[in-house]
């Protein structure tokens, strides 16, 4: 795990495309996130891509973006579009899936 302090903490929103609803790349995604301490959520869209958004070490989060972009053993990423946000509020303090 990767300690953050305020100034190296950035905040990434991705979205995945391909195929990768219903290959357990939410939870995936949540594992590899707990282990590198970063923070946020995975979740299904309706249009058949998943969002991420990760918080955390500015290392951290680079290391979960490039995990995003194989997933897990299931999935066929197409493409992560990767946007910089400002820190959401609340922030969060785990990493989620809905």
């Amino acid at each position: 795990m990767v300690q953050s302090t305020e100034k190296d903490t950035v905040h990434r929103r991705c979205l995945i495309s391909g195929r990768v609803q219903g290959v357990f790349f939410r939870a995936s995604a949540a594992a590899r996130a707990r282990e590198l301490g970063v923070a946020g959520y995975a979740r299904n869209l309706p249009d058949g891509q998943v969002e991420v958004l990760a918080c955390g070490n500015a290392a951290a989060v680079t290391v979960f973006i490039q995990w995003l972009q194989a997933g897990p053993p299931a999935a066929r990423v197409q493409a992560v579009r990767v946007e910089c946000i400002a820190a959401p509020q609340p922030l969060p303090h785990s990493f989620t899936t809905a």
